[in-house]
């Protein structure tokens, strides 16, 4: 992805190689626990929907992603990649170098009026989470949804934050007007892996009070249960345990994702589990040894393994009350191997 649009306007400065803080980026810390050690980079973008390049294989065509870098600080983040287009690190400076797109809101509003938009489903959360710590301070989001509201654009948000509540007014009127989806992302229910892996994000048995909360405002959500950690999170008992909870939820959906190893993601996760998990490596070394993604025969074991689990539970058997969608652009549901939530 090119990161141009990020530059401030009105710089001068067009080379792709000079990095965003040479663009006059205003840096900010807040002396508040929350956010201490993290530094935030305001910047003005140019641009704020995303097309999703072609021959992706994502179940949507456009998105919206206020911030870059994440402090959920999920060790197995798939985007920390992307951190290096910045000159920063995928690890550390993934976690506390936050890009705030400042203007996401002003952006958005413009953008689905311009005449040549044609109202396509704008997913969001699907790079970094759109609901992470920082949101509590900038609330752009509110911004961006009283656009899509007023535009009824339809659009779908994943997140792993109870934050997301704070917008149930905005979310509900849009869903009087246009197609409005959610998932949460809750891969396991072990506490002690979670604070390990996932330590900047609330406990998933929250995260799946957020489903129940918000299907039963009307807000159509389902569960992406990723990632499953394989020889962490992956055993019949907690892949059932996790299972039997998303159901008790009234999770519309349930997606099973296993973890995968993209650069920069690969690097960091390893790093962690030489140190946490060190009898580990030579299992994850073989079994992506080869490449990005766990063998596709452990993928289909663990799929079919909840898709059975989901069957006896009854995820899905409820309607969310008073949901509302039209019938003829469903909201599309995550789709195994594709997404993975920070």
């Amino acid at each position: 992805m090119r990161w141009d649009n990020l530059r401030q306007a009105g710089t001068g400065q067009d080379d792709p190689a000079v990095p965003l803080f040479a663009c006059g980026a205003a840096g900010r810390t807040f002396d508040t626990p929350e956010f201490r050690g993290m530094t935030f980079y305001e910047i003005r973008a140019r641009s704020i929907i995303n097309r999703v390049p072609e021959g992706s294989r994502v179940p949507f065509t456009y998105t919206i992603n206020p911030y870059r870098g994440c402090g959920h600080r999920c060790v197995y983040c798939f985007a920390r990649k992307t951190h290096e287009y910045l000159d920063l690190d995928a690890g550390a400076d993934f976690d506390s170098k936050i890009v705030v797109k400042v203007n996401a809101a002003e952006l958005a509003r413009k953008e689905l009026a311009a005449p040549r938009w044609r109202g396509g489903h704008v997913a969001m959360g699907t790079n970094v989470d759109c609901y992470q710590r920082a949101e509590g301070r900038y609330q752009l989001m509110r911004g961006i949804l009283a656009a899509l509201r007023d535009a009824a654009n339809p659009f779908s948000v994943l997140t792993k934050s109870t934050l997301i509540l704070r917008d149930l007014d905005l979310l509900t009127e849009a869903a009087g007007v246009t197609e409005v989806g959610a998932n949460v992302s809750a891969g396991f229910l072990d506490r002690d892996v979670w604070r390990a892996v996932e330590s900047g994000t609330p406990d998933p048995r929250r995260r799946l009070e957020v489903c129940a909360t918000l299907n039963d405002h009307g807000i159509a959500c389902g569960v992406l249960m990723a990632p499953i950690l394989p020889y962490l999170t992956d055993s019949p008992a907690q892949l059932e345990r996790t299972v039997k909870e998303i159901a008790a939820s009234g999770a519309t959906h349930v997606a099973p994702i296993v973890l995968h190893l993209r650069p920069g993601a690969r690097e960091w996760w390893l790093a962690w589990l030489s140190r946490e998990h060190p009898r580990l490596v030579p299992r994850y070394l073989e079994l992506y040894g080869r490449g990005a993604y766990a063998p596709k025969a452990y993928q289909q074991r663990i799929t079919g393994q909840v898709k059975e689990l989901a069957a006896r539970h009854g995820v899905g058997r409820a309607t969310p009350a008073g949901a509302r969608r039209a019938p003829s652009r469903p909201t599309p549901a995550p789709q195994a191997q594709q997404l993975t939530l920070l």
